[in-house]
């Protein structure tokens, strides 16, 4: 299966990674800036959202990205992901190190995260609206666990839907299946590519400290905790987070 794609721009790629909360979509606020770093943007939705189809068959998301990038012709990229899509381009970095030349995170999940009580109760409450096929609701419930106060009613709304869809896409399937996998957190140490970890303030407790422990165990990574962050920056306060991506693109990216 190919990942749905978009693409533009010319130049080194940088690839866009979503969070499960989202889509692709949620890079539209930095989607036409960041193509003037000179970069080749390429974004994709995961299985399961957006425009790409939810699976019938085992698979890993890691795996979906590289045969993307083959697809495409690309044997080196920049890896840029929030939430889960942090998660799935540190998989991709210690599965093909020599394909990833730097890697911006945005409240990185790792897969041995413990979740907090506050997110273990979100879960609980996530799975019963899904369960009961309440999905308007589970995706409303999550566009509030996840936005921080920065994010005003429109940007609300658009998470939701984008929630929405991906439920709608995952629960219409035959068989559920999860693409990712885990991996050997204390093996990070070993990633040479440069990496820009950018965690929230108003985020989840276990999320900020699993942005924290990536960015210890990344050799020189630049960790930068935004105070007025939840978990989707990039959406509730777009300016300085394209201007962080721009910086970094422009340079610690472009000295791998």
């Amino acid at each position: 299966m190919t990942l749905a794609h978009d693409m533009t721009g010319s130049g080194p790629t940088a690839v866009l990674l979503h969070s499960t909360v989202c889509d692709r979509r949620m890079w539209d606020p930095q989607w036409r800036a960041l193509e003037k770093t000179g970069h080749r943007l390429v974004r994709c939705d995961f299985r399961g959202y957006g425009d790409t189809p939810a699976s019938d068959v085992p698979y890993t998301d890691a795996d979906d990205v590289l045969a993307l990038l083959d697809e495409l012709g690309v044997e080196r990229a920049v890896l840029v992901g929030a939430s889960y899509g942090g998660r799935a381009a540190l998989d991709i970095a210690l599965r093909a190190p020599h394909r990833v030349t730097a890697l911006a995170l945005l409240c990185p999940g790792l897969p041995d995260l413990e979740p907090s009580p506050a997110l273990a109760d979100f879960d609980r409450r996530e799975t019963e609206l899904f369960d009961a096929d309440e999905l308007e609701a589970a995706a409303e419930l999550n566009a509030r666990a996840w936005l921080g106060p920065e994010a005003g009613p429109a940007v609300h709304e658009s998470v939701a839907a984008m929630q929405l869809g991906a439920f709608r896409l995952q629960s219409a399937a035959a068989e559920e299946y999860d693409g990712a996998t885990d991996f050997d957190v204390p093996s990070l140490a070993g990633v040479r590519a440069p990496a820009l970890v950018l965690s929230g303030g108003h985020d989840f407790p276990c999320f900020r400290a699993s942005a924290a422990r990536a960015a210890a165990l990344l050799p020189g990574a630049d960790h930068r905790e935004l105070p007025w962050a939840g978990h989707l920056p990039g959406l509730e306060r777009p300016e300085p987070i394209t201007n962080l991506l721009t910086e970094f693109l422009t340079g610690p990216a472009r000295r791998p």
